[in-house]
C-alpha cells in the first residue's frame, strides 16, 4: 500500500497525503498500531474486512510488467535493516533468476541495457546515438530520483512537472484534470507533433529528390 501510494500519488486525491491525514489525525493516545490501521482506513476506505492481497492479485498489466523485467530490465530494489517499520527484505539476484525460470522459463539478462546501449553513461550515450525521445516525470514519483530531468539534446527533451506522479500524463485525461497536468500533456503532443512534421517534410524532399 505504501509503495504503491508513493508511486501513484495522482490528483486530486493524493494518497500519501491521504495517509498522512489518517495517521496524524488519529485521536490523541492512539498507538502506533492505531495510527498505522488510521491511515489504511483513509487511504482504502472503512470496510469489515480488508484484503491483505489487494496489490498481488495479477494483471494484464502486472504480468507484462513482470515479464520484462526478468527478460530486459533488472531493477534490484530490496529493502536492507534501515530500523523502520518495514521488515527487510534484501534482493537476491539468485532468487530473482530462479523466480524467472519457474515464472516464464527465461534467465534474466542483468546487464542487457548496459550492453545493448552502449555503456553505463546513459545521458552520454543518447546525446551522440539517440534522437525523439522525451523523458516524462512528476517530481512526487519516487522514481524520478533516476530520471533525466534536463534535455539533452535539440530532440531528446525533458518535461518534468513538481506535482506529477508515475505515468501520470499518459493516463486518461479527465475534467478535473490540474491545469499543469493539462499544460504537461500539450507541450508532449506539440514536441511529437513537430517530430512528425519534420519527418513528413524530409520524406516529400526524397521523394522529390528521386522524381
Amino acid at each position: 500500500m505504501y509503495s504503491t501510494a508513493a508511486q501513484y500519488n495522482h490528483p486530486p486525491n493524493y494518497p500519501v497525503t491521504m495517509v498522512c491525514k489518517g495517521i496524524d489525525g488519529a485521536p490523541e493516545g492512539t498507538d502506533i498500531i492505531g495510527r498505522i490501521f488510521a491511515g489504511v482506513v483513509s487511504y482504502r476506505g472503512k470496510k469489515t474486512c480488508y484484503d491483505t492481497n489487494y496489490y498481488n492479485y495479477p494483471s494484464e498489466t502486472s504480468v507484462g510488467w513482470q515479464w520484462q523485467t526478468c527478460s530486459e530490465m533488472v531493477i534490484p530494489i530490496g529493502r536492507r535493516e534501515n530500523g523502520t517499520m518495514f521488515p527487510p527484505s534484501p534482493f537476491s539476484l539468485h532468487q530473482f533468476i530462479k523466480d524467472c525460470k519457474d515464472l516464464y522459463g527465461v534467465p534474466p539478462r542483468p546487464h542487457w541495457i548496459t550492453t545493448h546501449y552502449g555503456g553505463h553513461d546513459i545521458k552520454l550515450v543518447l546525446k551522440r546515438f539517440g534522437s525523439n525521445i522525451i523523458f516524462s516525470n512528476g517530481l512526487r514519483d519516487p522514481y524520478s530520483s533516476g530520471a533525466v530531468l534536463e534535455d539533452l539534446s535539440e530532440s531528446i527533451v525533458a518535461v518534468k512537472t513538481l506535482n506529477g506522479s508515475h505515468c501520470l500524463d499518459i493516463l486518461q485525461a479527465h475534467k478535473t484534470d490540474p491545469e499543469w497536468l493539462v499544460m504537461q500533456r500539450n507541450i508532449e503532443i506539440k514536441i511529437v507533433d513537430e517530430w512528425l512534421t519534420r519527418y513528413y517534410a524530409d520524406l516529400q524532399a526524397l521523394k522529390n529528390q528521386n522524381n
